[in-house]
């Protein structure tokens, strides 16, 4: 397990894994009032968390299923990356798909975070691909 150093501004508690097996931890909304988010609107709500990430791992902000399938509220850049030298306060871009106004409170859980590592590649210009099987087919290319 690594130890992820957290600064938390708002009131309320640490992300945590809600089971023993889960990926990702929720992360609440910090706000002073409630936002009111109309269909179609879009807003960035602050979380009051500040994480300092180690080189080599990213956090991807990604929806609540419950919230997107009861209340078509999503986030607009999903998966979002928080890259391991970002310092700012983590924020969550929402869109309301929905036909209803949707009220975000203080508290609410409004995304969730997974932590994931990567690598970083170096680019080389090249003529020719390998052949595979799959070659250029794309989207639909195996039927229905």
């Amino acid at each position: 397990m690594i130890n992820l150093p957290v600064i938390n501004k708002s009131n309320n508690p640490l992300p945590e894994y809600q089971t023993k097996q889960s990926a990702g931890v929720d992360l609440c909304a910090f706000t002073s009032t409630d936002v009111i988010l109309s269909p179609g609107d879009r807003v960035l709500i602050g979380t009051g968390l500040y994480i300092a990430l180690p080189v080599g791992y990213e956090a991807q902000i990604r929806p609540r299923s419950g919230l997107a399938l009861k209340h078509g509220i999503t986030i607009i850049n999903s998966p979002g990356t928080i890259d391991s030298d970002y310092r700012g306060e983590l924020k969550i871009a929402l869109i309301n798909h929905s036909k209803e106004d949707y009220i975000v409170k203080n508290g609410d859980r409004i995304a969730q975070m997974v932590i994931s590592k990567y690598e970083q590649i170096s680019f080389t210009l090249t003529e020719n691909l390998d052949h595979t099987e799959r070659g250029e087919g794309g989207y639909g290319h195996t039927g229905i």
